[in-house]
């Protein structure tokens, strides 16, 4: 297994996965990571909609290839839909700020600490932002006024090779030590 360093440098977004099936304990951990993540006051304002039944995965499928790009997910086996809930802070602190103040950091920690443990058990991820939220709706059968944050591709990658080198800026870019 991979100390926290090498698994951070190893995790990179998925753009071919194979046919394999991902197995139901394996989302269900990425799920279980994603729900000890911290949040503000712990609030968890956070759902998760774990698709891998194979007659709705092609449809979801769709809804991400929204607006004419994300082709690439056609073959993926397994989504999770990230939804964004209520947060429900201290009452010293909800007096000040609005009750999703931190909610779109604490989902951004949840979704880290998710494709940080596919990583780690051997399975690609791809965070996608841009989706058709209405055809999610319909077809996951949620609320109309459900808030989502992001989709997750799941699934095995295509072919096991290294990771590419990251492209980040340097460290004197973007950080100051005083």
């Amino acid at each position: 297994m991979a100390d926290f360093f090498e698994l951070v440098a190893q995790r990179e977004s998925c753009r071919k996965y194979s046919d394999r099936p991902v197995e139901r304990e394996k989302l269900v951990k990425l799920i279980e990571a994603a729900r000890l993540t911290p949040s503000a006051c712990n609030s968890q304002p956070w759902k998760f909609v774990v698709v891998d039944d194979p007659q709705i995965v092609p449809e979801v499928a769709k809804t991400v290839q929204h607006f004419g790009v994300n082709e690439y997910f056609a073959n993926v086996k397994s989504f999770i839909v990230i939804l964004e809930e209520h947060a429900t802070l201290m009452p010293k602190v909800a007096c000040f700020l609005d009750s999703q103040y931190w909610a779109k950091g604490d989902l951004g920690a949840a979704t880290y600490g998710l494709t940080l443990e596919a990583a780690s058990l051997g399975l690609g991820t791809c965070i996608i932002g841009l989706f058709d939220r209405p055809k999610l709706i319909q077809l996951l059968d949620l609320p109309k006024g459900q808030r989502f944050f992001l989709v997750v591709a799941v699934g095995y990658p295509e072919t096991e090779k290294e990771a590419r080198p990251k492209q980040r800026k340097s460290l004197e870019a973007i950080a100051r030590f005083v």
